[in-house]
């Protein structure tokens, strides 16, 4: 007689992994909800389109609760970006699974000594680590320029 099979571990899991971008709005909400910078409408829809990779998130109910992307050139360069979990999603391994969908995705279509960067919170940098992202000082340094709105002024 053969043993019972396995039990599935994801087989009561309320959350469904979904390989492409979110809904606009979804987009909107997420970053919103869960801290980061809010963008306009316009500028979700050149993030939704213009990703190399997406992967999010939905509840049995379909409600998006976590998300994360790829931009890239498809040659070299890929930037994480939007990595982002509801705050009453958070701790139950959602961003892990969000990022691991992407990495796989990066390792089966980018070529081989493909580049991959991130900027990120500092919640996030235990994530990032356990799946082999470090940190690039002080043989480089990270930088950010962030354009603002035309106003004649400088800041300084």
């Amino acid at each position: 007689m053969l043993p019972p099979p396995p039990s599935d571990p994801f087989a009561a899991d309320p959350y469904v992994l979904v390989p492409a971008a979110p809904p606009r709005d979804d987009y909107l909400r997420l970053r919103r909800d869960a801290g980061l910078t809010p963008k306009r409408p316009d500028q979700a829809d050149g993030a939704l389109a213009g990703s190399w990779s997406w992967c999010h998130v939905r509840t049995a109910e379909g409600r998006v609760v976590a998300m994360g992307r790829v931009v890239g050139d498809g040659g070299w360069y890929f930037l994480v970006a939007d990595m982002a979990v509801d705050p009453g999603h958070q701790r139950r391994g959602l961003g892990r699974r969000v990022l691991t969908r992407l990495l796989d995705d990066l390792r089966a279509r980018a070529p081989e000594g493909a580049y991959v960067t991130l900027v990120a919170d500092p919640p996030g940098r235990r994530l990032y680590e356990s799946l082999g992202f470090r940190d690039v000082a002080p043989g480089a340094t990270g930088m950010v320029l962030e354009l603002g709105e035309v106003s004649g002024r400088t800041s300084g």
